[in-house]
């Protein structure tokens, strides 16, 4: 199994999460994306974070894919940074080949996270291209750090075969929606399920 890891808050889930998800399953070849619903963001304030349940359901009501599966593993496992939840699931899934996928808004700051190095050394890291962050994380510190290991995105399909560390950094259709933006237009889940969500999945189904 090919499974691609694409953890955050989902405060709220938009349609840019299941872009950057599609995109991964296609150029990477996974057999599944996993959302990892994180019960908080260690370098974020989570007083004001909605409920695990509640983000959940707005999550699994959007992605509705057969290859996208929503899971609340980092609650269940009781892991609060990446490192560990990634390492927990290497050590106990070892037949699986895990890719971590993040937006590059994420790479800018990776370095902040704790035992980044570490991170990139578990599981290798494809990197979704997002509006104003391209230049941004290019150059950021990961990126060095990660450079001579670095695949051309026409080999997308070869990096959970390489192993880590291993990186790529996908070009595509871009989506220039945020939860930070949706939250501060009052869209967020701690007002109720996004009606906008609820229209984009109607459209979808119809």
């Amino acid at each position: 199994m090919r499974i691609g890891l694409f953890g955050g808050t989902f405060n709220p889930p938009h349609e840019g999460h299941r872009l950057a998800s599609l995109i991964a399953l296609q150029r990477l070849k996974l057999d599944a994306v996993w959302w990892l619903v994180t019960p908080g963001n260690p370098l974020k304030e989570n007083s004001g974070l909605p409920p695990l349940d509640m983000r959940l359901k707005a999550a699994a009501d959007l992605a509705r894919h057969p290859r996208i599966v929503v899971t609340d593993v980092e609650a269940r496992i009781g892991t609060r940074y990446t490192f560990d939840t990634i390492d927990y699931l290497v050590k106990r899934c070892p037949g699986t080949k895990f890719v971590w996928i993040m937006g590059a808004d994420n790479l800018a700051s990776f370095h902040r996270w704790q035992r980044w190095r570490d991170i990139a050394n578990l599981a290798p890291i494809a990197v979704i291209d997002r509006p104003a962050s391209t230049l941004k994380a290019a150059h950021s510190r990961a990126a060095h750090y990660l450079a001579r290991r670095r695949l051309d995105e026409a080999d997308g399909a070869l990096l959970a075969d390489a192993g880590a560390p291993g990186f790529v950094f996908l070009h595509g259709p871009r989506s220039a929606l945020s939860s930070t933006e949706l939250r501060s237009k009052g869209k967020g889940l701690s007002k109720g399920l996004d009606k906008s969500l609820a229209s984009r999945s109607a459209a979808r189904d119809q």
